[in-house]
Formats: C-alpha cells, sequence, structure tokens
C-alpha cells in the first residue's frame, strides 16, 4: 500500500480548496515566500513495537533540516506554515511499509493559480538517522528544483475541428469522426499537461460561444478572445483536413490569449494513415514543433 492512498490526496484537496491568493505588489526581485507544511507520517508496516515517538522525533528533525535547506536559498523566503500569502506551498509525507521500506512524497503548490506544479513519489530504504537525513538532502534538493521551474501557461486547448475535403463531405461530421477528434483533442491536451510548461483550462463553459463563432479555424483568432474569458493566458486550435480516406494533414496554432499574436504554429504536411491515426500524429507534431522545440530554445539559452 502505497503513500499516495493514504496521507497526500486528502492534504492536497484541502490546500487547494483553501488556499489564498499570493501576496499582490511584490517585487519581482523579491524572494518568493515559501510555506513548508508539517509533513504527515503513517505506518502501515505491521511491526510489533510502537515506534510513533521515534518516528515522530525523526520527522520532526526532518522538517527542520527542510527548511532550513530550502530556506538557504536567497531566491526564496520561508513564510510560517499556513500562512495565506505565500506564493508557494510544500507538502508531503511519509510511509513506513515494512522494516526497511519507506515512503516519501512531496508536493509543490502555486497557491495563486491553485495548482500542483509538482509532485513525485520516492522511497528510501532504512528507518535509522542516517537514511532520514539521506532522504531529506535528496528531497530538499528535488523541491528546490521544482520552485525554479517557471509557472506552467495558463492553455486553453479547443476542440479539435474537422475539414473535410473530400467529394463525399456533406458539410457534418460523422459519429466515427467526432469520436476520432474527441481522442485528438483528448491526447494533445494530456501531452501538453504532463510537459509542465501547461496548466490545461476548462473550455466547457465556452462551448456556448464556440457553437456561435462556427469553426475556429476561420474566426480570424477570436479563440484568442474566448480563451481570454476563460483565464487563460494562450489558446491553442487544431485541424484535421482530410484529403482522402487514407490521406490527411494535421495542423496547430498557438497564440496570446490577451493580444492575439500567433505564438506558434505546426503543419504535419501530406502523412497516409487512416483516422484512427490521427491521434498518433497529433501528438506528434504537438511535441515535435512546440514542447521539444521550447526545450531546444531553452536549452540553447544556457
Amino acid at each position: 500500500m502505497h503513500l499516495s492512498r493514504f496521507i497526500l490526496p486528502t492534504l492536497l484537496f484541502a490546500i487547494l480548496v483553501n488556499v489564498g491568493p499570493a501576496g499582490a505588489g511584490t517585487e519581482a526581485a523579491a524572494p518568493a515566500g515559501v510555506s513548508i507544511e508539517d509533513f504527515q507520517y503513517l505506518d502501515t508496516s505491521g511491526e510489533p513495537v510502537d515506534q510513533t515517538a521515534l518516528h515522530e522525533k525523526r520527522l520532526a528533525a526532518f522538517m527542520v533540516a527542510l527548511r532550513r535547506d530550502v530556506g538557504a536559498d536567497k531566491r526564496y523566503q520561508l513564510t510560517p506554515a499556513g500562512q495565506a500569502n505565500a506564493k508557494f506551498k510544500v507538502v508531503g509525507g511519509v510511509q513506513k511499509t515494512s522494516t526497511l521500506v519507506q515512503w516519501a512524497r512531496v508536493a509543490v503548490i502555486d497557491t495563486g493559480a491553485k495548482k500542483v506544479l509538482f509532485e513525485k513519489l520516492y522511497t528510501f530504504r532504512g528507518d535509522n538517522d542516517e537514511a532520514w537525513d539521506r532522504a531529506e538532502a535528496f528531497l530538499a534538493r528535488e523541491v528546490i528544483a521544482a520552485l525554479a521551474q517557471p509557472a506552467p501557461v495558463a492553455l486553453a486547448v479547443f476542440d479539435f475541428e474537422l475539414e473535410d475535403m473530400t467529394a463525399a463531405s456533406g458539410g457534418t461530421v460523422a459519429t466515427s469522426d467526432a469520436a476520432y477528434l474527441a481522442e485528438v483533442t483528448g491526447g494533445v491536451r494530456e501531452v501538453l499537461g504532463q510537459s509542465g510548461r501547461y496548466r490545461i483550462v476548462d473550455v466547457g463553459s465556452a462551448r456556448g460561444e464556440v457553437a456561435k463563432a462556427g469553426a475556429l479555424r476561420d474566426c480570424g483568432g477570436c479563440e484568442s478572445a474566448l480563451a481570454q474569458k476563460l483565464g487563460a493566458e494562450q489558446s491553442l486550435i487544431g485541424v484535421v483536413r482530410r484529403v482522402s480516406r487514407t490521406e490527411y494533414t494535421l495542423g496547430f496554432q498557438l497564440r496570446d490569449a490577451n493580444t492575439g499574436a500567433v505564438l506558434a504554429r505546426g503543419d504535419s504536411g501530406l502523412r497516409l494513415g487512416a483516422d484512427y491515426s490521427w491521434k498518433r500524429g497529433a501528438v506528434r507534431l504537438v511535441s515535435d514543433r512546440l514542447i521539444e522545440s521550447q526545450q531546444a530554445a531553452d536549452a540553447a539559452k544556457k
């Protein structure tokens, strides 16, 4: 039984629901406030000897060391646990599952966006002071690295559209095509969200306005205004162009939600394959032209 089934989900839910907005008016150069909440501890090892007092002592020392190590980085300023104006909150827990195996889980939360920026499960062997010290040092490095990452961009990914250029097209989307388009949209949202660069914004409340606009690919960038209303920073639309039953192209366009400026676009060129391959092609296109190209640009700046 893992920690993910016991400690962290409830803790994350409580913090995400009750977290207040990050402090406003802080200059960009000022250290970011970080609140490190006390980790929870759970022993499911079933050992006959009650080690509660010992574990409480080790966990207390663990928290002191974690706050010390994170606070030593001058980019961050520790704030008391539970304080509402911290920009970031760090939460987690430790679970002992057997005599020699423990699990630690840590998450970093952007309090303003109410978004989990980083969450990871680790295992460490041993239940002595040395093992706890090694685990704390490793987690401290992981937390500091996560805090240094830029906050993900709020992105509205609208449903992919079908542009059917075949003679058999009657101007309507068949049920099977609609299902494949839904898979394309879901796959693109998933890969963008998993990249860590984007926070996917729910576009469900804008479906009525999207329907009024007709095809977003032909509305002259109206999707950026819709994305802005949804609280997104950027918008993405995509299209599957069917040339024949076995030939299609894929395209996407990324815009700034505030200015409407095109930030990126990509086209697959002619591809061969049936409709069930749309998702694979779209995910590969977005990964190549958006995610990996951004990663390459970031690496070039270093």
